[in-house]
């Protein structure tokens, strides 16, 4: 379980978990991460907070979304 930082936003304390698993590879290029629901049950977060983590690291480029198969990490330049 994350040692929540009261001053940030949960999403964003997910987000920097997935973000560092995926520099460290623990989620390589072209791999799954974990779905909102998976997210909501290992951090204990609400949906739509799980989305928004979800949300930004599209947004970053990070990973994308195949309809009907998940989110998956991109390759990285």
């Amino acid at each position: 379980m994350i040692e929540w930082e009261p001053d940030v936003a949960r999403w964003e304390q997910v987000a920097r978990v997935i973000r560092q698993r995926i520099a460290d590879g623990t989620y390589a290029p072209r791999t799954r991460v974990p779905s909102v629901m998976q997210l909501v049950d290992e951090y204990g977060i609400a949906q739509a907070t799980a989305q928004k983590v979800l949300t930004r690291l599209r947004e970053e480029g990070l990973i994308y979304t195949a309809p009907g198969l998940g989110s998956f990490v991109s390759d990285q330049p």
